[in-house]
């Protein structure tokens, strides 16, 4: 999905993770949260129902499997179906916490705080520890400079919390 396009369709993901982001006026993207398998995302949901542009960006982490449920069934689904309608106002209040989770980081923690939840959270969307990505992939993500990123990675890895490898972290401290 990316910004500025219809949804013709509602995913619902079965395999891989899919990394859902905000982009500003500017091209700057910020990283919002992770789909996981039996996950949907809830702006799709608003997007199908409401037949509305998006206004994020999905990308797919790894390889991804996914059902995808015609628009015109959501509506239809709501009325219908108790269980469809507790799944899609769970994913909701799912979403909605994890916002106000993002939000919070964004304005009471500091920046090494905020890689070390960013870290744990994509360790755990890709179900490994070891995450392939660049710093200025990371860097991107949470809308940081590269040298402030990698500066905190190296302090990570002194501290023993991460092993830095070429295009590749692995994440050691899954305590915090």
């Amino acid at each position: 999905m990316d910004v500025g396009a219809y949804v013709k369709m509602m995913p619902l993901l079965v395999n891989g993770s899919i990394k859902v982001s905000r982009e500003n006026e500017d091209g700057r993207e910020l990283f919002l949260y992770y789909l996981r398998p039996g996950e949907s995302c809830t702006m799709s949901f608003t997007c199908c129902l409401m037949h509305k542009k998006s206004e994020i960006r999905t990308v797919a982490e790894d390889d991804v499997m996914l059902i995808g449920i015609p628009t015109r069934y959501m509506d239809e689904w709501m009325t219908r179906y108790q269980s469809w309608k507790n799944f899609v106002l769970t994913s909701y209040d799912s979403r909605l916490l994890e916002l106000i989770n993002t939000i919070d980081n964004i304005a009471f923690q500091h920046m090494d705080d905020r890689l070390i939840d960013y870290l744990q959270k994509k360790a755990k969307a890709q179900g490994s520890n070891t995450i392939e990505a660049t710093h200025q992939e990371i860097a991107y993500d949470l809308n940081a400079s590269r040298e402030a990123v990698s500066r905190l990675l190296k302090q990570l890895e002194r501290e023993g919390r991460v092993a830095l490898g070429r295009n590749r972290i692995e994440f050691l401290d899954n305590t915090k």
